[in-house]
């Protein structure tokens, strides 16, 4: 079984891009929104909330476990990965390479939470970043509360999303790296507001990629799951569940 967690609803942008290519596992969706959002929170902090969901989703029978929140990657999948070895974690990658090959203006956006634009595993892509090209960061403030509460386009989404959205513009950005797993379920306002001349980024299916190579290395498939009908999936929320459902409602209708 894969397990998969996040902050909140926003990682299910992540598990729509697994399910599309292992649509026969069985899977466990852990939305941690009674602790949402994680951006500004502490590393200590984090480190606790993933050690507590992993020991439940190793409970429900995880063999395999994907961070689906940049925050939580940045803040403490190295951790897990020291402290549950051999267990297996995959967690989210920034995706500032793709987006340094494809930039034709040599300015690209990063949209992502505070606590990911200071992780290490940020920082150290970031700094393997050809020095020609200019990088502008932003946090998207708002934006993991407005995937929350279900508002994910109209008036209030598109003045949320301008306000982060257009100092990235400004500078010149021509392509967007959605650094938060909730951010693609704001990809409407996003491209409305960003315009057809500029390229955004959602890392999610690469992740999804390298999970599929990680357990076919280790022998993990099991595809006993039912490829009709929806995805097996059980989801889970540590706090009210309605956001949860409704995201996924999105997706599954």
């Amino acid at each position: 079984m894969i397990g998969i967690f996040d902050s909140g609803s926003g990682g299910l942008s992540v598990a729509r891009e697994i399910i599309k290519i292992l649509p026969r596992e069985k899977y466990f969706f852990y939305a941690d929104n009674a602790h949402c959002p994680y951006g500004e929170k502490s590393r200590e902090y984090i480190e606790d909330r993933a050690r507590a969901i992993t020991d439940f989703l190793l409970d429900k029978g995880a063999d395999i476990i994907v961070v689906a929140c940049n925050t939580a990657t940045a803040a403490a999948i190295a951790t897990l990965r020291r402290e549950y070895a051999p267990l297996k974690f995959i967690g989210m990658e920034p995706a500032v390479k793709p987006a340094a090959l494809g930039t034709k203006s040599g300015v690209i956006g990063v949209l992502a939470t505070a606590g990911t634009l200071k992780g290490s595993k940020y920082l150290n892509t970031k700094s393997t970043v050809d020095s020609d090209i200019k990088i502008v960061e932003h946090v998207g403030r708002g934006f993991v509360e407005l995937v929350e509460r279900g508002v994910l386009e109209g008036p209030e989404a598109e003045e949320t999303v301008r306000a982060s959205l257009s100092p990235l513009l400004e500078a010149g950005a021509d392509t967007i790296v959605l650094g938060c797993t909730h951010y693609p379920f704001l990809i409407g306002p996003i491209s409305k507001i960003a315009g057809p001349g500029v390229s955004i980024i959602d890392p999610a299916p690469s992740v999804a990629r390298h999970l599929r190579n990680v357990m076919e290395g280790e022998g993990l498939f099991k595809n006993d799951g039912a490829p009709c009908g929806g995805p097996d999936i059980e989801l889970f929320s540590s706090g009210d569940p309605e956001s949860l459902r409704r995201i996924y409602s999105l997706i599954y209708r």
